[in-house]
């Protein structure tokens, strides 16, 4: 995105009419030459190419090899901007192609849609023009893309009633890749970097016949293309005899992962590939530890020899922030143990010399030093903490009373109607909101000032609510950055960044905040905005937190400790959260845990123990609460029937899920489990620049009744309002409302005698 996001802002005026596509293309070249760069300039061998994506690298590689959606109109040819982007984010006719989680990662990549229509095609004109960019600068080049058994696998049939693999047309696709390459060869390409990060996973059948067939035509037909196949994220050494046997170049591991991974494949390489091992970590911001990735380099190179290896990064260096050149937030006591991406590239040259040397240099020593110091900062180890952990932890009941006599108690307390409306939390957050936010931040407006401006902006939107007539209302959000970011600025042992930012999708960027130390919580964070809406309003008003499992998987979490000491550490300050509300009469809490899925262990062995230590956090934070509180949680974006049991072991009360794109199949899921808690499929796609109508939103709602019954529906958004605009929202959430109604009048009578006269 740039180290000032300025690919964002580019892409924003771009969709607001405010800038030309030529605008918009002139400063995506001019990123793409600094970030080539800045690789040049940090000693690597390589730069890399058609790693830079207008929105995202799928969409790209789809549109390259001509998987479009019929619904869409093309009807061949060079894909245009205007098309580009209403895929990744709907049009007037047409809502958005779905998003889901890319691997373990909170990067969203758009899922392909295959019909029989689609008719597979190559435009190389980007990627091509890209290379010879970058070439022409001068450097060596590695242009890099996803390889095809990944994309189809990432593929969706277009229409639900189609059963069919989309690897099924994976010999139709293959001439296409085998076009591209041969290209690339006659444009200059040594190498080129193919992904099959299905590598990482347990492969069907399909799959593995997949990977031997399209990899043995590649190498008939492009013979004269040396590919790097690469995987990342995880252990593959399951399938290492696959990927061995396979004939690429070269292969590369992920060994910051599984550094297991990079002595098998070492072993069993041959002597005429290369191996790369990513040793640099690119998930986490902390400094390398140089002497144990020498020592793992070591050992490969008793297997291979110097002329066979090479050094990178575990994965693209996207999942971390930029640089740490212009960081002033981050305390002088933490900063010398973090590493971005800018100073990963020069870790990883620091090694490669370090290795060819043979010595043991004045770098690596300091590297080791700031690891060794950390233990001994204050902040670090906090024995309160420690002790709070290991003797309340046990007293606690985690189990609440049963759902259905929970039900009952909360029907009585709330009186609510059937299919009561809701959002998720966030409202749109205005230039002005974010602006008189920052003057705050920078002191140049007061205390005083700054809140009696959240709190009008908390009175209007409370008063907009009520004149939508949604049932369950929310605060709106407005002092809040980020729904991570917020809560580590309340909570000690995080630290935030003030340049920190990471792309999530499309132009929407994420600022995670960093675990350093323990963390416990000082004072109240959410109390006083959701107090202060409360008293506004004589109908219940939804209190806002962000769960365990989303802090940490949103945050770069701290490599001292275990995960599951943080996940309790944190459970029991959000715990302490939660009966502060419930003490001051917030009977409605919304834990949000929208990263549960995404941070699912690509290795199924490692599956159990993620999700009994995020089941078990959600259960510390919400123990000890009444039945009269009814809990809430939200998740987005994900594949739920990976997760589905331990959705329902999170036993809250009612979850919001999102579910427009997919129609509501996901539903299917959760009867099939007889799960009987409540929950509010979205009807609202808030990440496509539309307004739904009030008949799309009925019958979303009414497919939603053919799984579950109406007594157990909500009606609410996707997920949060901050990126959307106030006009539409207000039409989407009065299209929202009406279309409860309709099917209230169609379906059953309200719970609340009183429905008609609030609304």
């Amino acid at each position: 995105m740039g180290a000032r996001r300025e690919l964002k802002w580019a892409l924003e005026k771009f969709w607001s009419k405010r800038a030309t596509e030529e605008d918009l293309l002139g400063t995506a070249k001019k990123l793409r030459k600094q970030h080539w760069d800045e690789q040049h300039q940090a000693g690597l061998s390589y730069v890399t190419s058609n790693d830079f994506s207008l929105y995202d690298h799928i969409l790209d590689t789809s549109c390259m090899f001509g998987l479009i959606s019929e619904r869409f109109g093309w009807m061949g040819g060079n894909v245009p901007l205007d098309l580009y982007f209403s895929q990744a984010r709907g049009s007037d006719s047409q809502p958005a192609l779905s998003l889901k989680k890319w691997q373990n990662t909170n990067y969203h990549y758009l899922v392909p849609e295959v019909s029989d229509a689609v008719c597979f095609q190559l435009d190389s004109t980007r990627i091509l023009s890209e290379y010879k960019e970058a070439a022409a600068l001068g450097y060596q080049v590695k242009p890099v893309i996803v390889g095809p058994v990944s994309l189809l696998s990432l593929a969706v049939p277009a229409t639900s009633s189609d059963e069919s693999d989309p690897l099924v047309r994976l010999h139709e696709l293959l001439p296409y890749y085998e076009k591209l390459l041969n290209e690339l060869s006659a444009a200059g390409a040594d190498w080129v970097q193919i992904d099959e990060p299905v590598l990482n996973l347990k492969l069907s059948k399909l799959q593995s016949e997949g990977l031997i067939h399209a990899y043995e035509y590649l190498a008939e037909h492009a013979p004269g293309t040396r590919l790097l196949l690469a995987s990342y994220f995880g252990e593959c050494s399951h399938n290492a005899n696959l990927a061995l046997t396979l004939p690429v170049a070269g292969l590369h591991v992920d060994a910051v992962s599984s550094p297991d991974d990079a002595l098998v494949f070492a072993k069993y390489l041959g002597a005429e590939k290369v191996l790369s091992v990513g040793v640099i970590d690119g998930r986490n911001v902390w400094v390398n530890d140089l002497n144990q990735s020498r020592k793992l380099v070591e050992l490969v190179l008793e297997h291979i020899t110097d002329e066979q290896l090479w050094l990178a990064s575990s994965c693209s260096l996207q999942y971390v922030p930029h640089s740490l050149e212009h960081e002033e937030s981050i305390t002088a006591q933490v900063r010398p143990w973090l590493s971005f991406a800018r100073e990963k590239l020069g870790e990883l040259h620091v090694l490669a010399e370090a290795i060819s040397s043979g010595e043991v240099d004045e770098a690596l020593n300091k590297h080791q030093k700031r690891i060794a110091e950390r233990v001994s900062v204050k902040g670090v180890v906090v024995e309160d903490v420690r002790n709070r952990v290991a003797k309340e932890l046990p007293t606690l009941r985690l189990q609440r009373l049963p759902y259905e006599e929970r039900r009952k108690i909360q029907q009585e307390t709330f009186k609510l109607p059937l299919l009561p409306t809701t959002t998720i939390g966030s409202f749109p957050q205005t230039r002005e909101v974010r602006v008189k936010r920052a003057e705050y931040k920078l002191g140049d407006v007061s205390e005083l000032n700054y809140v009696l401006f959240i709190r009008e902006e908390i009175r209007a939107c409370i008063q907009k609510q009520e004149e939508l007539g949604l049932d369950v209302l929310v605060h709106g959000e407005f002092e809040r950055n980020d729904m991570v970011e917020y809560f580590a600025s309340g909570l000690e042992g995080f630290c935030v960044t003030d340049f920190g930012w990471v792309q999530s999708y499309g132009s929407r960027c994420a600022k995670p905040p960093i675990i350093w130390g323990d963390v416990s919580r000082a004072n109240p964070i959410t109390l006083k905005w959701t107090e202060y809406a409360q008293s506004l309003t004589d109908k219940p008003v939804k209190a806002m937190l962000t769960g365990t499992t989303t802090l940490l998987q949103w945050s770069f979490v701290r490599e001292d400790i275990s995960r599951s000491e943080v996940s309790e550490q944190i459970a029991l300050a959000l715990r302490d959260e939660i009966l502060d509300l419930e003490k001051a009469g917030v009977q409605i809490i919304q834990l949000d845990e929208a990263a549960l899925r995404e941070g699912l262990p690509l290795s199924e062995s490692a599956r159990e123990q993620y999700l009994e230590i995020a089941v078990k956090s959600f259960l510390i934070s919400t123990s000890g609460v009444s039945a009269k509180t009814q809990i809430h949680t939200h998740m987005c974006y994900s594949e739920f029937k990976d997760i589905l049991q331990a959705i329902i072991d999170l036993d809250a009360d009612v979850i919001s899920i999102e579910a427009t794109r997919g129609r509501m199949t996901l539903l299917d899921h959760f009867d099939d489990r007889h799960h009987v808690n409540e929950i509010g499929p979205g009807v609202w796609d808030i990440h496509s620049a539309r307004v739904p109508s009030v008949d799309e939103m009925v019958g979303l709602l009414e497919l939603a009744m053919e799984t579950i019954p109406l007594e157990r529906l909500w009606a609410n958004p996707d997920c949060g309002l901050k990126t959307r605009g106030w006009n539409e929202t207000l039409a989407a959430l009065s299209h929202l409302v009406r279309a409860a109604k309709i099917v209230r009048t169609r379906h059953g009578m309200p719970l609340c005698h009183e429905e008609s006269d609030r609304h």
